[in-house]
């Protein structure tokens, strides 16, 4: 394969280079240290069309592929872990499902608006006692004329507190299998729960939910039969994990950076610290396995766009580049040493939102596992 990019991607790449340089770089500690959705930037990487670069031009997209996509949000994530994250819900699984299986209301007054930020969405599939495990997904949904009732706990929603509408899997029909459902703020039965404090991403909100006889219509059950939720959940879920892959090539390119800058500026007995083999070995430890890690993701996002089987490659893709994207940060920190822990340096804050990405997509010890599974070892 080539991977050589196109003019087309080349363009798209710098256009959000440039976006990033001058909009997000300025402003991503006070978005961080403000502990509030930044509802301005999200808006303007609507405008720039980050959030329909992956959906059809008829339906108010652009008609990108995966590639294009990952190379604007590793830009975007460059920047701020924190903004790529709001727009990594709101480019795939806050809208993903509406317009897979939304029918004609849903993606002219949801959908639509979503794209070009003018709406929020959120996906509800973590619950207490069910995070990797989607059999254990207690959340209920049961039939009553003109719709369903749902029941149950969520957790770990992103962008709960801000959100227009939720993307909800629960068990339903006779044999209780997960079931899309399409629930808006506003529905009698939802509840909007606690906020969960976290060590970073402090710019996307998360919070508890839950539904106590909530009624859904019947035109807002996304799937078309009761229990295909698992299959579509599935589809998906390779494209999250490269583009979560793309996010940790972003971060870790913004930590190397640091770390190089600041290697050139701190002087000690004399001279440079990046004139030290200590510091130079470490640095170039650092780029090569952000080289390679950057490969893995791309390739990835290449099979994907050629209709090729990645799943695989996705799983090795996220493992590789969410543990490389932590390490380089934790590397980082070490060059700086004592100014790593200050929080005046923006090493702080890579430290900080890198933990975002061992979780999103599958913890580390899910990929291994579903590697194993395809390279038929287990």
């Amino acid at each position: 394969m080539n991977f050589e990019l196109t003019p087309e991607q080349r363009q798209v790449r710098d256009a959000f280079a440039r976006f990033c340089d001058e909009r997000i770089v300025p402003q991503a500690a006070s978005i961080d240290e403000a502990h509030a959705y930044p509802r301005a930037l999200v808006n303007e990487l609507g405008a720039l069309g980050l959030f329909g670069m992956r959906y059809p031009e008829d339906v108010g997209g652009s008609g990108m592929q995966l590639t294009e996509f990952c190379l604007a949000l590793e830009e975007v994530a460059r920047g701020s872990m924190s903004l790529a994250a709001c727009a990594a819900m709101q480019s795939l699984m806050g809208t993903k499902f509406l317009h897979l299986l939304g029918n004609a209301d849903i993606l002219e007054r949801l959908f639509k608006p979503a794209l070009a930020a003018e709406k929020i969405g959120a996906i509800c599939m973590t619950e207490p006692d069910a995070g990797s495990d989607l059999a254990a997904i207690a959340t209920v949904a049961r039939k009553v004329e003109g719709g369903y009732l749902l029941n149950g706990r969520k957790t770990w929603v992103t962008a709960a507190p801000v959100a227009d509408f939720f993307t909800v899997f629960a068990k339903a029909g006779e044999e209780k299998k997960l079931t899309v459902f399409l629930v808006e703020r506003g529905f009698k039965g939802l509840t909007i729960g606690r906020a969960i404090e976290k060590m970073g991403v402090w710019a996307l909100p998360t919070s508890e939910l839950s539904f106590d006889d909530c009624f859904v219509p019947d035109g807002h059950r996304l799937s078309r039969e009761e229990g295909d939720g698992e299959a579509h959940l599935r589809k998906t879920l390779a494209e999250i994990r490269i583009i979560t892959g793309a996010m940790g090539i972003g971060i870790a390119r913004a930590a190397l950076d640091a770390a190089l800058g600041y290697g050139a500026e701190r002087r000690q007995f004399g001279k440079p610290i990046n004139r030290y083999q200590a510091i130079q070995l470490k640095l170039a430890e650092m780029a090569t396995a952000l080289e390679a890690a950057t490969q893995l993701v791309y390739r990835a996002a290449w099979l994907r766009d050629a209709n090729r089987p990645h799943h695989k490659e996705a799983a090795m893709a996220k493992l590789c580049a969410s543990e490389t994207a932590a390490t380089i940060c934790e590397q980082a920190a070490r060059v700086y040493a004592s100014y790593g822990y200050a929080m005046e340096y923006p090493v702080q804050r890579y430290l900080r939102d890198v933990r975002f990405l061992l979780i999103g997509g599958g913890t580390s010890e899910i990929l291994k596992l579903v590697i194993a599974k395809e390279i038929s070892v287990a």
